[in-house]
């Protein structure tokens, strides 16, 4: 059989699915496994967004549509984007997608050529760094710093600009650390941007999931030229519990959407008509249920603090938005579990799992090594049993 592409071969399969895949297997198998390393709502569908799902079905909805989706739900995401976001968009300005990953994927083979430079914040979604290279370009990964929150700076992005620099991805709120830019956070980087002439891919996938009065900014609101930069990336699946549907979407400058409408009309030709339709219904709809799913998120978020703030060794960032919790292992490093050695995220992890039924994801996925995440999107009984679980490992510790 002929070689494989010497590409995938420089790529790192998903940590956040093969762990989640591995915990599913060993439920299958019996086990009690909780598990802390999805990040998916454990909200079912609005019942309204499914039955618009099904009417698609029962009416005959689903044909082709265009590469770009159906003009009824970028009519609705155009009226989100000014009521929510303060940004004027027309339906030129918005492509629809498998899933806000997809759009991201898209985005940066739009953008990018052989050998340019994408600046990446760490730590970072898993996926930033091996869609850049799908993309042809170069991962400039820059470590950001605990006591600014993991939030890169104005100045370490100037500092890390390059003539082959062709754009930066922010994330906020951020997974892994739920951090949220601040208005002035993300001015500053816009000046940047806009004076270097470099593109802002802007995913703002959590953006409705925030907390303690938190605002979310979009960079592209704060000025025409930032705007013509950015290319926002969302999506329904955490908003609306919806990540199997798989819908996501894109605004930008009409050329990159025209670009990204090329690419996605060979690649996949539209995403799910049934979906779109259905992405019609949970932006019209009642957003009450949102605001309730937030709450409970909140919830959660407040008792697996409460819980951490208890077990000697752990420290963590107090998330804004998102729902991940950042947690830092350093104080375990060394430590050991019947002969086993904690060294790193991954030997914490792997233990955490075969001894105490847990599944967390090893910060080693996200760009460091010296943490874990959990996610809090699960029910309050298994957060009780996990964190349970959790303390008595830890404790168990030599």
């Amino acid at each position: 059989m002929p070689d494989i592409s010497r590409l995938v071969e420089e790529i790192t399969p998903s940590m956040t699915i093969a762990i989640t895949a591995k915990a599913k297997k060993m439920v299958e198998e019996g086990l009690d496994i909780v598990d802390f390393g999805v990040g998916e709502p454990d909200f079912d569908t609005p019942e309204h967004i499914a039955q618009a799902g099904i009417q698609a079905i029962k009416g005959g909805k689903t044909k082709y549509t265009s590469a770009y989706g159906i003009d009824a739900l970028r009519k609705e995401i155009c009226r989100k984007l000014k009521e929510d976001n303060n940004l004027e968009y027309e339906l030129d300005n918005i492509i629809l997608s498998s899933g806000a990953k997809h759009s991201l994927s898209t985005a940066f083979q739009a953008i990018c050529n052989l050998g340019d430079e994408v600046i990446v914040p760490s730590p970072y979604w898993v996926s930033y760094p091996e869609m850049v290279k799908i993309a042809g370009a170069k991962p400039v990964i820059v470590k950001t710093s605990r006591d600014e929150d993991f939030k890169i700076t104005a100045g370490q992005f100037e500092k890390s600009i390059t003539p082959k620099t062709k754009a930066i991805i922010l994330n906020s709120p951020s997974n892994p650390t739920g951090a949220v830019y601040s208005r002035k956070e993300l001015t500053d980087i816009a000046e940047v941007a806009v004076d270097r002439d470099i593109f802002v891919i802007s995913d703002e996938i959590y953006e409705k999931l925030i907390y303690d009065g938190m605002e979310h900014v979009s960079i592209a609101a704060l000025g025409s030229e930032v705007k013509s930069l950015t290319i926002l990336i969302n999506g329904m699946s955490k908003a609306y519990a919806m990540t199997g549907w798989r819908l996501g979407y894109a605004a930008a400058e009409k050329k990159v959407i025209k670009a990204m409408g090329t690419i996605q009309g060979h690649a996949i030709s539209h995403p799910s008509s049934i979906t779109q339709f259905a992405g019609v219904a949970a932006l019209s709809g009642e957003q009450e249920i949102v605001t309730k799913m937030v709450e409970e998120y909140d919830k959660r978020r407040k008792y697996t603090m409460q819980r951490l703030d208890g077990i000697d060794g752990l420290d963590y960032v107090k998330p804004q938005g998102a729902f991940y919790v950042y947690i830092n292992l350093e104080n375990l490093i060394g430590k050991s579990y019947e002969g086993k050695t904690i060294q790193a995220s991954m030997d914490f992890t792997d233990l955490l799992l075969e001894k105490a039924r847990v599944a967390v994801v090893p910060g080693k996925a996200f760009g460091d090594d010296n943490y874990i995440r959990i996610s809090y999107a699960t029910s309050m009984e298994q957060l009780e049993k996990g964190l349970d679980r959790m303390e008595e490992f830890i404790r168990s510790l030599a």
